[in-house]
């Protein structure tokens, strides 16, 4: 049975304190979702600097860091599906990165992404793809399981017979073809790769039995009222109302063996609320998961 999940950055504007956190995670289960895929940086005091840093990039981490999550989580009645952590901080104390996973009952840590990382360079990606072998092998000694996650900067080319002509390949290809499936498997994303103009479900057939866990939104537009151009932006939607083939894309998750459907976005929810957005969602995830 696949699980359901919502991703704790998407909560994180709602996360102010304890009562705030206990009210929140109550309207998750609700919802009817399983788990709650954690950040471990969110759940630790962090930085000032760090702070401002994913606000500005539109992922407030709210004030979580000084909470017991351990109790919270065990009381709310849901799962965790997965433990997101950054490769640096994983490859310093692989141990002490298991053991936290293992505190909250998952096997599954998640590399979220490199910041600052040039995913251009052909022998950079091709580095990051031996670090995350080597990762996933410690990993495994600890009994747990390596996945990456991509964003759209994965989908820069990197190599070829020059800057211009034939298609060349992208970070994503080196990762997927570079990493041993003994060590290293995939939450894939098919938001980020649908923005970025990639086929998700193309990629997704690709990686197969490799995507273990499905990161989902949707993608349109949220406006009423005639518009000043025929241009409009795109942005997240609640599923089932943007214009992703959700149903195409979960069939092909369903084929691969998919172990959870996790949900994230980080603005434009209705109302402004994370908290209603999910609850939509969780519509469509009841009527077709």
């Amino acid at each position: 049975m696949i699980k359901t999940a919502v991703q704790q950055f998407m909560l994180g504007s709602v996360f102010k304190n304890e009562v705030s956190v206990r009210k929140t995670l109550a309207a998750v289960k609700e919802a009817g979702y399983d788990s709650i895929e954690l950040c471990s940086f969110m759940l630790h005091p962090m930085g000032l600097f760090l702070r401002l840093l994913t606000k500005a990039a539109g992922m407030p981490v709210g004030g979580g860091g000084h909470l017991d999550w351990q109790t919270l989580i065990r009381e709310s009645g849901l799962g965790v599906a997965a433990l997101h952590c950054d490769l640096g901080s994983l490859e310093k104390d692989v141990k002490a990165a298991a053991r936290e996973a293992r505190s909250y009952g998952t096997d599954k840590i998640v590399i979220t992404g490199m910041y600052r990382f040039d995913y251009g360079n052909e022998s950079t990606v091709r580095e990051l793809a031996q670090r995350l072998n080597e990762a996933g092998k410690a990993l495994k000694e600890e009994g747990m399981e390596l996945l990456y996650h991509n964003h759209n900067c994965e989908l820069r080319r990197v190599s070829g017979p020059g800057e211009y002509g034939q298609q060349r390949k992208c970070a994503y290809d080196i990762l997927v073809d570079e990493t041993d499936p003994e060590y290293v498997n995939f939450e894939f994303d098919s938001y980020w790769f649908t923005e970025g103009g990639a086929d998700a479900k193309q990629w997704m057939t690709r990686l197969g039995s490799r995507m273990k866990l499905w990161h989902i939104n949707d993608r349109g537009t949220r406006m009423s009222g005639p518009a000043m151009t025929p241009i409009l932006k795109s942005d997240s939607m609640e599923l089932g109302t943007g214009n992703v083939d959700l149903e195409g894309l979960l069939d092909i998750a369903k084929q691969s063996g998919v172990e959870a459907v996790i949900l994230e976005s980080h603005r434009n929810w209705i109302h402004k609320s994370p908290v209603e957005s999910l609850q939509v969602s969780a519509r469509w995830m009841k009527e077709h998961i």
